[in-house]
């Protein structure tokens, strides 16, 4: 894997963005607007289905370009960096898609294949108040009702993962759904503080239909059952949990919607007088402060693209990852956010009341900061709960 260190005594970062590269300008000129109606600009959605950063976490057996775990991360911190939202939904169907076409499998290779070939948009809204049940019609198809909440894009996506309980059973169940078809109808409940066009929404399902092959079983421990060798894989690739992966991507949006809101201050000192007509510049506490943020940027890029790197590797080589793993990579995306969350308070600390100021870019980036370390996958409580149980030769319980 490239990485570079670059002069100004920045950590390790991966190559520049190689798919995104074109649409940065269009993402960070479009933020505030986002940022302000709730919704991502319609002409810019469009140009992300055309381009190939929506193949990138698809195997080549399914029409993909099978892009490094680390690349991927690349792509969205330059994306977090222009407008947090946007990345958000993005990194919200690389990451689920990854764990779809780990659920359905090669009985929907050619379902697969064609959703990655048109660039459609996947979401998972499967968050708390969730609740859908299930069963089999005559037909054979699948008949949903309910709703389904936190679904991250919904309002740009094509289609999306569904759990629900089937029928008298309740045996716990998984759908790919197909959102164009009748009975499923998206109502923009995201009314939040953070990553306001993000579209964060509840999907509802009223005798809406999923043709059977689309449902496949839902283990309590998915992770476990795609880890078991006989378990049959499109490709090696969705052997790493998804939760895992999307942590770990998070932690590299952090990097850059920090990196970004420092680079941003740093320009802002530059220029600024503070009391008396010191120049901000000349303070030493100012040197202090942006030397704790680059040290603490530093490390939280070092932390997740040395656990992405690892990735990598293990997926190369076709080993099969353990729960050591797969809290390894967990751990290291929430502490690159944690590092990010310190730096973040230091940066605000010095820009002083200037901080405070609403509609600058330094407020929407820490706002739309404080969905990271809230997000169920990456939650230090969560997280650190499970790693201590590890690290004392106890088994982990929880199923994501």
């Amino acid at each position: 894997m490239s990485f570079t260190s670059n002069s100004d005594a920045e950590g390790l970062t991966p190559r520049s963005p190689a798919y995104v590269g074109p649409l940065l300008s269009d993402i960070g000129k479009q933020a505030a607007s986002a940022d302000a109606s709730r919704s991502i600009d319609s002409a810019l959605i469009a140009s992300i289905k055309k381009n190939d950063v929506m193949r990138l976490s698809a195997s080549p057996e399914i029409s993909g370009l099978d892009e490094t775990f680390v690349n991927i991360g690349s792509e969205l911190q330059a994306v977090a960096g222009q407008c947090t939202s946007t990345a958000w939904c993005l990194w919200n169907h690389l990451c689920t898609f990854h764990h779809f076409a780990g659920l359905l499998g090669k009985q929907n290779t050619d379902l697969l294949s064609d959703v990655v070939s048109k660039h459609e948009w996947v979401c998972f809204p499967a968050g708390a108040e969730s609740k859908v049940s299930g069963w089999q019609t005559d037909s054979g198809n699948f008949e949903l009702n309910g709703v389904a909440s936190f679904g991250s894009g919904s309002r740009y996506a094509d289609w999306a993962g569904v759990v629900f309980k089937e029928g008298a059973s309740q045996k716990p169940m998984f759908a790919f759904a197909n959102l164009r078809s009748p009975g499923i109808e998206i109502e923009k409940t995201w009314q939040a503080m953070s990553l306001r066009a993000s579209a964060t929404d509840h999907i509802h399902y009223t005798n809406a239909h999923v043709p059977s092959k689309s449902v496949v079983h839902l283990p309590y421990k998915y992770r476990e059952h795609l880890r078991n060798p006989s378990t049959e894989m499109i490709h090696h690739r969705y052997r790493e949990d998804w939760v895992a992966i999307s942590v770990m991507w998070l932690g590299a949006m952090a990097t850059g919607l920090v990196e970004a809101a420092f680079h941003e201050a740093i320009e802002s000192i530059r220029h600024r007088v503070a009391i008396v007509g010191t120049k901000m510049s000349d303070k030493p506490t100012i040197h202090i402060n942006l030397g704790k943020v680059r040290a603490l940027l530093n490390a939280a890029s070092d932390t997740v693209y040395s656990a992405l790197d690892e990735t990598d590797n293990r997926s190369a080589m076709k080993i099969i990852p353990t729960e050591n793993d797969y809290f390894r990579q967990c751990a290291s995306g929430m502490q690159a956010v944690q590092f990010c969350d310190e730096a973040l308070k230091i940066i605000l600390r010095t820009l002083g009341g200037n901080g405070l100021r609403e509609g600058t870019n330094f407020e929407r980036r820490y706002r739309d900061f404080q969905a990271m370390p809230l997000h169920i996958n990456g939650h230090v409580d969560r997280i650190t709960e499970q790693l201590g149980r590890l690290s004392l030769g106890m088994k982990t319980q929880n199923p994501f």
